[in-house]
């Protein structure tokens, strides 16, 4: 492969874990906020419209390297910035060009396949459940922790009955009056 071809590999690869992201954002507030049971065939649009927005993203700056590029021709003087290009700068910039409409044309390519679609979804459930899980362990380590794996077990306990008495229980007994409230009304 050619360095155009590992550059639009690499920007596949960076705009497919964005939109895997994206659709396990989608399945986290689906299924646990929402209450939701995961269900693959309906995060399909969800994968297909995060790769298209992708591609959409890859095009404007393909269409902004070809503004560049055509602006930089036969400038010759030193740059002011960064940004300002020059004639000299012009191969590049229609090859970082070619490279981001490369991205875009498999980006879109990819939000036709079903089968990508699918692994995309499924790739995006694993991640979900990682976090899901990773929480989990992170939580029950935490508050699963016996006095005796805890060094600090004695010394934080009365901060701990503190937090409890003013923290807890305050918000629980707001919960239980809220509870009744909105049963009296109904």
């Amino acid at each position: 492969m050619g360095k155009t071809a590992d550059a639009i590999a690499e920007g596949v690869a960076i705009a497919t874990a964005a939109a895997r992201l994206t659709v396990k954002n989608h399945i986290l507030v689906g299924t646990i906020a929402q209450g939701g049971v995961f269900d693959p065939a309906q995060y399909l649009g969800d994968a297909r419209e995060a790769l298209l927005a992708m591609a959409r993203e890859s095009e404007n700056a393909a269409e902004a390297m070809t503004r560049l590029r055509k602006r930089a021709r036969g400038r010759y003087s030193d740059p002011a910035g960064t940004h300002d290009y020059r004639d000299r700068d012009v191969r590049n910039l229609r090859r970082r060009a070619r490279q981001y409409a490369g991205v875009a044309e498999k980006l879109v390519a990819m939000s036709d396949d079903a089968e990508k679609l699918g692994a995309l979804v499924e790739g995006a459930r694993e991640a979900a459940w990682a976090d899901v899980r990773s929480n989990l362990d992170r939580r029950l380590i935490v508050e699963g922790m016996r006095p005796d794996q805890d060094p600090d077990y004695d010394t934080m306990r009365e901060a701990r009955m503190q937090a409890l008495r003013l923290v807890d229980l305050q918000a629980l007994s707001s919960q239980q009056r809220a509870k009744r409230k909105r049963e009296t009304a109904s």
